[in-house]
């Protein structure tokens, strides 16, 4: 039980270190934060593997990548729109 709640707090922190690192943090809200941090985990580990340091069983630093790549492309596509 424990770990799911600890897994979306990791994801909302990766989520809104994207968002800084893109400078679109400001217009994401909490939950779209846990979106970007976990399904931008999943992209980076996929992609770069899982080195580096974990915290609830995802790597810190491809999460970090990965997330600030799927900001960058939504933002990207939303404002084509």
């Amino acid at each position: 039980m424990f770990h799911w709640l600890w897994v979306l707090i990791i994801g909302a922190v990766i989520g809104a270190i994207a968002g800084a690192i893109t400078s679109k943090g400001k217009s994401m809200g909490w939950i779209s934060n846990i979106i970007a941090g976990l399904v931008g985990s999943a992209i980076g580990e996929a992609v770069l593997g899982s080195w580096g340091p974990q915290l609830a069983g995802m790597a810190v630093i491809p999460s970090i990548i990965g997330a600030v790549i799927l900001v960058w492309i939504v933002s990207w596509v939303l404002s084509k729109r």
